[in-house]
This record gives C-alpha cells, structure tokens and sequence, in this order.
C-alpha cells in the first residue's frame, strides 16, 4: 500500500484519486492534490426551483482556493468509500442546510484549471440537478450568501464578468440547464 492509500485523515481531508476512466486508483491529501493537480473525483450540485432559476452560492472568502466567487449550488468530493449521490446529499446539508432534496446525475465531465497562484483543479465531475422550492441555511464557513437566478442572467453574467465564477461554473451549469427537464416537480 503506497502512503497515499494509507491516510487516516478527516474524511473532507482527502480525495480518491481516479484515472481518465474514472476508476479509482487511491487517495490523496486534498490540498496535496489540488496542489499538484492531480485527478480526482468531484461532485457539483445545481437546484432549480419551480420556475426553472438556479440556486447560487458565493463561497465563503475564507475558502482555499476561489474564496468570494459565485458557484452552481455547491461542491465537494467524495469521500473513500462514499457514493456519488451520497457525496452530493451531504455537502448539500453541509453546505446550504438543504436536505431531503431528490438528486439525479446527469453528466460527468474531466476539466482542469488554475485557480489561484498555486492551486491546480483538475477533476472528474460529477453533475447532479434538483428541483428544490426551499429555503437554504448557508454554513457561514463555507458560503457567504446564495440566490435565486434566471438562467438567461445568470449566462449573461457569465458572459460579462467570467472572473466573478468559479472556474467550473459555466461547465456545470451548461450541463445541468441542458438536463433540468428530467426532474420531476418538486414539494417543499
């Protein structure tokens, strides 16, 4: 067992490290991996509420990497062991305090970019959609303010000021705006 296999840190701590195919090849320290850039699974998460807007957070300033950026509804990574779905549900309550929201996965994708001076994302993604009519309860830690938003503003946004987004936004949200017909109508 190579000692990236046999870390017993936290379980946000760590990411399971994956090949092009996305079959898992260990684990490494999350900074350690974005660090160097190495590939790993992820999780991005878009709500849609009734009327079809999406759910948008701003990270937290105080993230490590893309602090202050507007997101899709939130990220995370999927602990060794832990489903995607399962991954998705807990940043969701950990993040927004949203639970009991139905997920499907509709698209994965491989993307890498810098973020920061000395951070590299390079990730297998994993997208899921929702239909959430809610109210969330954001994790100050972790997110500074959400919103409601039309996709049409939202891509013009994206147009006009792409450095106020994270550098997965405009693949995330092209995915899941793509699928968003799939969910079923949702109940607070």
């Amino acid at each position: 067992m190579s000692p990236a296999e046999s870390i017993s840190l936290n379980g946000d701590d760590v990411v399971v490290l994956v090949d092009q195919a996305g079959t898992a090849v260990g684990v490494s320290p999350k900074i350690e991996a974005h660090q160097n850039g190495r590939l790993h699974r992820a999780v991005s998460v878009v709500l849609f509420d009734e009327s079809g807007r999406l759910l948008l957070q701003r990270r937290a300033a105080t993230k490590y990497h893309s602090g202050g950026l507007w997101s899709n509804t939130c990220c995370g990574h999927p602990r060794p062991g832990e489903s995607v779905h399962d991954a998705a549900g807990r940043r969701l309550r950990g993040e927004l305090g949203i639970a009991g929201c139905e997920l499907t996965e509709v698209s994965r994708f491989v993307y890498l970019a810098r973020v920061g001076s000395d951070m590299v994302e390079h990730e297998l993604d994993h997208v899921l959609i929702g239909r959430w009519n809610g109210s969330a309860t954001p994790d100050p830690a972790e997110v500074s303010e959400t919103r409601w938003v039309e996709r049409d503003m939202m891509f013009a946004e994206l147009a006009g000021a792409p450095g106020q987004f994270t550098a997965w936004m405009r693949d995330v949200v092209d995915r899941a705006c793509h699928h968003d017909r799939v969910l079923p109508r949702a109940s607070v």
